[in-house]
């Protein structure tokens, strides 16, 4: 079971996303803009997980022979690797963020514009050396704009304060910083 997971996660990305593009604004647009915000950065990354993984597709091939050096398409990193990278911060931290920003606190969600943000700013870093790389073109035209619009709407009108955006700040740069720690101190060092 765990085996077909690791190979067939991504595939999921393009529905979930477009499900939540058609529900979202049926539901929350008019009623909790704030929170609709929250949720559409989920299906935003959807989007670029779809990329990444599916079309062009590639993340994990590109990943381990332009940045890693590897001389091997799915060594060091792998589909195993991939989907615990993934499932843990997108398809788990990411709604669950929502739904107690939803009921909790607005605050809670903020984290998910930022980390969009950071991984996107990522990717953007990566085409200055390697071109286009699975990933970019959501980055740049999605994750970008709607992360730092979220963010900028968020302090415009007051929705949440100076140290929970910091927070929020705090928890993206975190979570990016343990992703590339993960690549470059764990993988890294497994290619000769």
């Amino acid at each position: 079971m765990m085996k077909w997971l690791y190979k067939n996660w991504y595939k999921s990305t393009i529905f979930i996303a477009i499900y939540l593009i058609i529900i979202l604004p049926l539901y929350l647009l008019k009623s909790d803009y704030a929170v609709f915000l929250i949720w559409l950065q989920f299906a935003v990354y959807l989007l670029h997980q779809f990329e990444e993984y599916i079309l062009p597709g590639g993340f994990v091939k590109f990943f381990n022979n332009k940045v890693l050096q590897s001389d091997k398409d799915n060594y060091p990193l792998d589909d195993r690797a991939s989907f615990w990278i993934n499932i843990p911060i997108i398809f788990i931290a990411f709604p669950l963020s929502a739904i107690l920003a939803s009921c909790i606190d607005i605050s809670i969600g903020i984290w998910t514009a930022y980390f969009s943000i950071i991984n996107a700013l990522s990717h953007v870093v990566m085409f200055f050396k390697h071109r286009y790389n699975p990933g970019f073109f959501v980055s740049l035209f999605l994750n970008i704009p709607v992360g730092t619009y979220t963010v900028f709407y968020f302090d415009d009108h007051g929705i949440i304060s100076t140290n929970a955006q910091l927070i929020g700040l705090m928890i993206g740069v975190l979570i990016q910083a343990a992703v590339m720690i993960y690549g470059f101190k764990v993988l890294k060092p497994k290619v000769k």
